[in-house]
């Protein structure tokens, strides 16, 4: 998992933001939708977007959409989120995903994770699941919801830990939160405009690129 690990922090240096997709069940039966989709996300990729995460869903449709961008986009740091049990980690480790990230701290997930030598990212917003995965040797952390972060947690006590902002930001939040001491930040929701990704979205991208 060590190597996972590296690449994963080298990666975090080329690129600020993780776009999160959250795909509704009618992108697997709708052609038009899809194809949409795919174009988008070409046109992304071409202007240097690195990180990308996929909400895992039980649905049979899931495997196979997320196998497909794995094939098209192999250099993609592409991951599954909000992962809630070991079939999700199944799931990815069969795909050949880079990591996963769950909403919140569940220890037995993170040791099944670690027992299969897959890279799993927790979302922790306070001090007592924060200290609990650091002393299982969890070095990338997710601050998740960040806005209800407890007041105890201070992420410049923890300079051997890489943290990553999520919850309800925007590509507006990425200076910001890098200036707080961030890696990174995951862009969710907000990074969808009208069911399209967010125009600023490929702004930061165009902007950035040669960074």
């Amino acid at each position: 998992m060590n190597n996972n690990k590296d690449s994963f922090l080298k990666l975090l240096k080329k690129e600020s933001f993780f776009l999160l997709i959250k795909p509704e069940d009618n992108i697997y039966s709708n052609i038009s939708i899809r194809n949409s989709f795919f174009e988008e996300l070409e046109s992304l990729v071409k202007l240097g977007l690195k990180n990308i995460e996929i909400s895992w869903s039980n649905n049979e449709n899931w495997f196979d959409f997320v196998s497909d961008i794995k094939i098209k986009y192999p250099k993609i740091n592409l991951g599954s989120a909000s992962v809630v049990n070991n079939q999700s980690i199944e799931d990815s480790l069969k795909i050949g995903l880079n990591f996963s990230m769950m909403k919140f701290w569940d220890k037995d997930l993170f040791n099944y994770s670690k027992q299969k030598n897959y890279l799993l990212i927790p979302g922790i917003n306070n001090l007592k699941d924060l200290d609990e995965a650091i002393n299982l040797n969890c070095k990338i952390i997710k601050i998740y919801p960040i806005k209800s972060k407890q007041n105890s947690i201070d992420i410049y006590n923890y300079k051997n830990i890489s943290f990553i902002a999520a919850g309800g930001l925007s590509i507006n939040d990425v200076k910001t939160y890098k200036s707080l001491g961030y890696k990174a930040i995951v862009i969710g929701n907000k990074g969808i405009k009208n069911k399209k990704f967010d125009p600023k979205i490929y702004e930061w991208l165009k902007n950035n690129k040669n960074n």
